[in-house]
């Protein structure tokens, strides 16, 4: 069943406000919640202030009968160390606390393919194996890494404690098709080795809202963390070329056509039904040669 009225926090983000847009054009009422007042909102109702804070993440639960959790420093470099760590993971739990105790059964909340620890560590650090799937070993080092970690650690709690239903969206580099994707898409192109911690993988703004959806409305139950990423990389290169020029230590559990990327979508389209809709339109070119270039 449908939600009724769905809470989203960080609703003055760009994923928070696409969020917002998607829930509105579904007859889907929203409470939106942020530190600032989000600009030319669909919501119809709208509570400012910080969902760290337990008193205001209770006020804004009322009515509410499904969460989607994106109040959060998206890097480590958006505040100190301690800051992105500690206010992260105290919104996590103080929003799926409140959740829980108001009888709320379903949340959504942004985890972040960087729980790896691969985006944000030390350059050396590798994927154990790809495609990249959930029973990855983490090496987290880094704070933004961790407070995604506790997060899930979160997640799965609330969910033994309440048996409300949560789903952990790990969520790759993700922005909007008309500037920041053909920006980074041309980062990629010019320079190929810039891509290969986030194994060259993105998400349209719009799919991570959809994704959204699919969290507060598949058959599922209990704590799930999902992989979510478009179908292809965001690099113009073969996806084999890639991993052979940048990542040839590392075992690869199956083969890359094309430019498909090396991340495990089987568990986004088994468990929610989701496949992404919007991918970016590339033209696939060789990969310039790299021979004596250190990777």
């Amino acid at each position: 069943v449908p939600p009724a009225r769905v809470l989203v926090t960080g609703a003055a983000g760009r994923l928070g406000a696409a969020n917002v847009r998607l829930l509105a054009a579904r007859g889907v009422a929203v409470t939106a919640l942020d530190r600032r007042e989000p600009e030319d909102t669909d919501a119809d109702r709208v509570v400012v202030g910080d969902a760290a804070d337990p008193d205001v993440v209770s006020r804004a639960m009322a009515g509410v009968d499904a969460v989607v959790h994106l109040a959060a420093f998206p890097s480590p470099t958006h505040a100190s160390a301690a800051d992105v760590f500690s206010v992260n993971s105290r919104a996590t739990f103080a929003t799926l606390d409140a959740a829980a105790r108001a009888g709320v059964h379903r949340a959504v909340i942004a985890s972040s393919y960087s729980i790896l620890g691969l985006v944000w560590g030390p350059g050396h650090l590798r994927p154990a194996y790809v495609p990249v799937d959930t029973g990855l070993p983490l090496q987290v080092a880094d704070p933004y890494a961790l407070s995604k970690q506790a997060d899930e650690a979160t997640a799965a709690m609330i969910c033994r404690r309440y048996g409300i239903t949560v789903t952990a969206l790990r969520f790759p580099y993700t922005a909007d098709a008309e500037v920041r994707l053909p920006e980074r898409a041309e980062v990629y192109r010019s320079d190929p080795g810039a891509g290969r911690a986030e194994l060259w993988s993105y998400l349209d703004e719009r799919d991570a809202a959809r994704a959204c959806w699919a969290g507060l409305t598949a058959p599922v139950s209990g704590m799930n963390a999902v992989f979510i990423a478009a179908p292809d990389t965001l690099a113009p290169y073969p996806t084999e070329d890639l991993l052979d020029a940048y990542l040839p230590e590392v075992p690869r559990h199956g083969t890359f056509p094309g430019r498909e990327v090396p991340i495990d979508r089987n568990a986004a389209g088994h468990l929610l039904g989701f496949h992404a809709k919007y991918p970016w339109p590339q033209q696939t070119l060789p990969l310039p040669g790299r021979e004596g270039t250190a990777v």
